[in-house]
């Protein structure tokens, strides 16, 4: 591997390039435009200014011009009481929606034939949260837009009877920002085409070795560099070119596949790199079972929401309180027992391989790069999210989307500049064939050397080292 190639100076260019690419992808996102568009309508002036008719309704509401550069609507209600002492109280009311879209002049009404645009009226049960002021309510979600106008009557039932009055409502329609969508897609564009040529010169790279000979790390790069061209969605275009909500699925899909086998590659290779019995019953089961479920979880969760919501536009995950209780705490349970092993594996490599100089190197890169990323990435969650992070901001909701360009281009950028980086270090080098070849096992290593004298020494004792008997030519893996 280049790894063993690289003396200090270059290591530190590695990761200089690393936080350049990072950081330039970072003013990119800061230099964009608003992810979220919100046009707001006063409720009062849709109905008769009257206490009973403001606890009622009809509201009737028409939504701002919508197309596919808009990818989604969100409608969010915003209700002001007469509280004025800010004590808290919770009321639990019915909410009749009848939703109807348009095209074209938006003059005609069309009935749809999606059975999210129903022409029945969807009843929902909410609760109202009041203390100094009301928490929000969302009272629908389209995942995809079919229409040019949306026409929203929304009724309250429950309500006469409660103690509070309704001094205003404000209805908030909110959608992506067309400015914003476009850079998306070059965005995803422009990764998706880097990390091809990525893929393509790495393959290259390996040519002329056989498979058995890959170190595990150049095993593991040659799955997830695909997967990683997966993540940027070459489908992802179809979302404005079909009105259909199996493109967003696709890519539901293939970011919680990404991410799953990113999981399973550290867990593999802190494992695998002290040890070469690596059966798949033993050695792969365990983990493809525990990663697998955190897949499950998280794909189950984001398709139960998607197609309730093709089904019902006002379905509400927190709602359906038993089910997503039951997944949520599933998938911390899962998510806490892999964080657990991860640790667990780690030390036990550490403590058995420090003292080995080409392992010790191997660890020592995997695990800076790995924090790195996992700090970058919490760092992301902290400021996206606060102490909300462990709360009901779980499932794709408004509040779950990136709040800014900035964000969005971090995530991204941070995960394709992280394969990139050990594409390039875990790559043969290009003496590979010339090199003292050492086979990928703990047990052979140099006890005797140290890791400063081994891979940062003068070019005198590279010269003497270069001089030490070849190894038998299956031992070659660790110079790749």
């Amino acid at each position: 591997m280049r790894l063993y190639s690289l003396n200090k100076r270059r290591f530190v260019l590695v990761f200089i390039a690393f936080f350049s690419c990072f950081g330039i992808s970072l003013l990119v996102g800061i230099a964009g435009p608003p992810i979220i568009d919100t046009v707001t309508v006063n409720g009062s002036s849709s109905t008769i200014l009257s206490t009973n008719s403001m606890k009622t309704g009809p509201y009737k509401l028409q939504s701002p011009p919508m197309s596919t550069f808009h990818q989604q609507l969100w409608l969010i209600a915003h209700i002001e009481t007469d509280n004025t002492a800010g004590s808290t109280f919770e009321q639990q009311f019915r909410m009749g929606i009848l939703i109807r879209g348009v095209n074209g002049d938006a003059q005609t009404l069309v009935k749809s034939d999606n059975p999210e645009l129903s022409p029945e009226m969807h009843n929902r049960t909410r609760r109202l949260r009041c203390s100094e002021k009301c928490e929000d309510l969302i009272v629908m979600h389209l995942g995809f837009l079919d229409y040019s106008y949306y026409f929203i009557t929304i009724r309250f039932y429950d309500l006469e009877e409660a103690k509070f009055n309704i001094r205003s409502i404000t209805f908030d329609f909110k959608s992506y920002n067309t400015s914003f969508t476009q850079i998306e897609i070059w965005i995803r564009f422009v990764f998706l085409v880097l990390t091809f040529f990525c893929t393509c010169m790495f393959a290259h790279s390996l040519r002329k070795f056989s498979v058995r000979d890959w170190s595990i790390e150049q095993k593991w790069m040659s799955i997830l560099l695909p997967l990683l061209l997966l993540y940027n969605d070459p489908l992802f275009p179809l979302t404005f070119l079909v009105n259909s909500w199996i493109p967003g699925m696709f890519d539901g899909l293939f970011q919680a596949s990404f991410l799953s086998a990113l999981l399973l590659f550290w867990l593999c290779v802190y494992h695998g790199v002290r040890q070469t019995n690596r059966r798949f019953a033993r050695f792969y089961l365990p983990k493809l079972l525990l990663v697998g479920l955190l897949w499950i979880t998280a794909v189950t969760l984001a398709s139960w929401q998607e197609y309730n919501e093709l089904h019902d536009p006002t379905y509400y995950y927190r709602l359906d309180a038993s089910n997503f209780v039951g997944f949520k705490i599933f998938f911390f349970v899962i998510g806490g027992i892999y964080l657990l092993f991860l640790i667990y594996l780690l030390i036990r490599a550490y403590a058995e391989l420090r003292q080995m100089p080409y392992f010790d190197l191997r660890l020592k890169f995997m695990t800076a790069l790995m924090v790195i990323v996992i700090g970058i990435t919490i760092a992301i969650v902290v400021m996206r999210f606060g102490g909300g992070v462990l709360q009901d901001n779980f499932v794709a909701e408004l509040s779950t989307n990136y709040q800014n360009s900035a964000e969005f281009v971090a995530f991204y950028g941070l995960l394709n500049f992280y394969l990139f980086t050990m594409a390039f270090v875990y790559s043969p080098s290009t003496n590979a064939l010339y090199e003292s070849h050492f086979k990928d096992n703990p047990a052979l290593s140099m006890l005797n050397d140290s890791d400063e004298e081994v891979h940062y020494s003068s070019d005198t004792e590279e010269t003497s080292l270069s001089n030490l008997p070849r190894a038998h030519d299956s031992d070659e893996e660790n110079f790749r």
